[in-house]
């Protein structure tokens, strides 16, 4: 059974492949969440692949949309009707697999995201809707609605006015089902944040009334895990803080913005793979 590791750098390998073939994407970030979605998707998530409209299944949304190789990745390796030929295309007219998820192109993408932070708007109304649900039709031992909402975020997301709005709300509501998992890598297209966001996170979202879990390892999967634990044990949203870094496994591009947006070329690929101990040829 392969580990872990292997099954993010599955993640990984297909993300850059993509990217590579395109000639056009993000390889950045589905390199640096690739531990946590492994986590989430392996261990927590509920969903059916055979039926991806079931109704009380969980919730997943991909703010930081630019990333949407790591969602692919994810739908092609856990059973979805997303096949390699789907992932060869990715970014080409009229595929399954655009540059930023599309709701109703591609079974298992919830909702369209590509502006940023307009996912974690998408993602409180899916928390919301379901506190509403459970309110109307839940009883006594038949809890008929009872499911989570998690939602992948990055800085981007975290700088746009629609971020205050909305995890204000959730907090004010209480959305307990709620879990945002920030990819706290320090990177934008443009370079180190430290320029134009400086933020202090936590303490922001512990203002909103957020269940906040600070430096959360995003490439150690037993802190993975018992963070997300700890989330569901929470009586409000929780932000959980997972410091990665962007392009993980890329010897002279990972922790830099020249992976962020943009392939990371056929030599970079091979030392990639070196590096991350996959023999596999592309799309294997």
């Amino acid at each position: 059974m392969p580990s872990r590791r292997e099954r993010a750098n599955a993640i990984r390998a297909l993300s850059m492949d993509a990217v590579q073939k395109a000639n056009s994407g993000h390889p950045g970030a589905p390199m640096g969440m690739a531990d946590i979605a492994e986590v989430l998707w392996r261990d927590h998530l509920k969903h059916n692949p055979k039926n991806p409209q079931w109704l009380d299944r969980d919730r997943f949304v991909l703010s930081n949309g630019h990333g949407s190789m790591l969602l692919y990745s994810l739908l092609h390796l856990t059973g979805y009707d997303v096949n390699l030929d789907d992932l060869k295309n990715f970014r080409q007219l009229h595929s399954r697999t655009p540059g930023h998820p599309e709701y109703g192109y591609t079974a298992g993408v919830e909702t369209t995201t590509g502006p940023l932070g307009q996912g974690l708007a998408n993602a409180v109304g899916f928390a919301l809707a379901e506190k509403v649900m459970a309110a109307q039709f839940n009883r006594p031992k038949h809890d008929i609605v009872d499911h989570q909402t998690y939602v992948f975020l990055g800085d981007g997301c975290l700088m746009e006015g629609i971020s205050h709005e909305v995890c204000s709300l959730a907090g004010t509501l209480g959305l307990s089902k709620l879990t945002a998992f920030y990819d706290d890598n320090g990177i934008s297209i443009d370079g180190q944040v430290q320029g134009w966001f400086n933020d202090d996170t936590p303490r922001r979202f512990e203002a909103y009334g957020w269940h906040v879990i600070r430096n959360v390892n995003g490439h150690d999967a037993n802190e993975i895990e018992v963070a997300i634990e700890a989330a569901r044990e929470s009586d409000k949203p929780t932000l959980i803080c997972c410091k990665t870094v962007i392009g993980f496994g890329s010897p002279n591009r990972g922790g830099k913005e020249t992976c962020h947006g943009a392939p990371l070329g056929a030599e970079e690929i091979a030392l990639t793979r070196a590096e991350l101990n996959w023999p596999h040829g592309p799309f294997e």
